[in-house]
């Protein structure tokens, strides 16, 4: 019966590691970003999205990256075009969102017009471009508020209140609307709101958003499911993204992506096989998980700057995400000791389970690691 057990959870946990394995080799779905500024009856917004997914009509709701969408081959032959001819095409797409009330001022709506879009060239070919698309409306006399309803499907939108105090910062996703927005300002979130609206994210940058740090996660719980190993482990990680998170959204460490998504891919490499060979932990771990944090931190930080963050609450909104990462990790371990923690003490516990899903894990990073350097 032991050994029935052994085999079921072993292939259970294979499987889902090889299933999701596919989820980070592809260009990753970005929020759009939006600044919003009114002057004189008059509304300007500054949009920067990735345009070609939306015109290749991805659902990037329900997507993390364009490669596991249905008609990825459109967005693939859009990325394919001249700059040039993607930006021709930005009114189709503010056509659409005219349409379905992207913009409304006391309950009517308000009809945007382009002033100007621009597309960049593709420099790496494994992230999006970017357009930036100036729009404008004329709002109705005596406006005092605007709401802004995110068009489902369109993923998430930061929005970004502009020239005034106190301005509404906020982040729509899944069809969402923005509370009534005062042109005069005033709408700013508080440190409390803002911490709790940060936890979610930061929970969903681990869960499902996160699989590199899943793993790595995993590889601190492979070595040993006792409590206090991974208390160590888990301090030193903890404590390091931290530190590398402030600095990072901070903008006082810079390293670029492309040096920081291999050398991601390559410590869940070394975390893995050193549970290969190592059979407890070892004094100097901690060490080592801490310096791996540090790496993992600065991809925290890149995340946490794309959220658009309330003017004057980066600290409650820096606490709010890290303790949503930290809730997002400890969900992981739970998941794990739930499959397989409960045979932590069998003695084939690290022969049938913790080797072979090593095993497993290193392989799936080591390819990130030529991915994300050559590929």
């Amino acid at each position: 019966m032991s050994y029935l057990l052994n085999v079921l959870c072993k292939l259970r946990f294979l499987l889902l590691l090889s299933s999701l394995a596919g989820a980070a080799q592809a260009h990753e779905v970005l929020p759009a970003i939006a600044d919003m500024s009114a002057e004189q009856g008059e509304i300007t917004i500054d949009m920067q999205l990735n345009l070609e997914a939306h015109l290749a009509d991805i659902d990037l709701d329900q997507l993390f990256n364009t490669d596991d969408a249905e008609n990825a081959r459109e967005y693939d032959t859009l990325r394919a075009e001249a700059a040039v001819a993607i930006a021709a095409r930005a009114g189709q797409i503010l056509s659409e969102w005219n349409a379905a009330g992207l913009l409304s001022s006391g309950g009517n709506a308000v009809q945007l017009r382009l002033l100007s879009s621009q597309t960049e060239d593709i420099v790496e070919t494994e992230l999006p471009r970017l357009t930036t698309m100036r729009l404008a409306g004329t709002l109705p006399p005596g406006a005092q508020t605007v709401v802004v309803s995110w068009p489902k499907g369109s993923g998430a939108l930061v929005l970004r209140q502009q020239g005034v105090e106190d301005p509404y910062t906020g982040f729509l996703e899944n069809g969402a609307s923005s509370p009534e927005i005062d042109l005069k300002g005033g709408g700013a979130l508080t440190g409390w709101q803002t911490f709790k609206s940060f936890i979610p994210k930061g929970f969903d940058h681990i869960v499902p958003k996160g699989l590199d740090h899943v793993l790595f996660v995993l590889g601190l719980f492979f070595l040993s499911a006792g409590l206090r190993p991974l208390l160590w482990q888990i301090s030193a990680f903890t404590l390091a993204h931290t530190v590398t998170l402030a600095f990072g959204a901070l903008g006082w460490v810079v390293v670029p992506g492309s040096i920081v998504e291999p050398l991601i891919a390559a410590s869940i490499v070394f975390v893995a096989v050193e549970n290969i060979f190592a059979s407890g932990l070892n004094p100097w771990r901690p060490v080592i998980v801490f310096v791996f944090g540090l790496l993992h931190g600065l991809g925290f930080a890149s995340v946490f700057g794309d959220l658009g963050l309330p003017p004057g609450q980066f600290i409650s909104a820096l606490i709010g995400f890290n303790v949503g990462v930290e809730v997002g990790q400890l969900a992981v371990i739970a998941v794990a000791f739930v499959f397989v923690g409960w045979f932590a003490r069998k003695s084939w516990y690290r022969r049938a389970i913790s080797i072979p899903a090593s095993v497993l894990i290193a392989g799936i990073a080591a390819y990130w690691v030529v991915e994300r350097t050559i590929l």
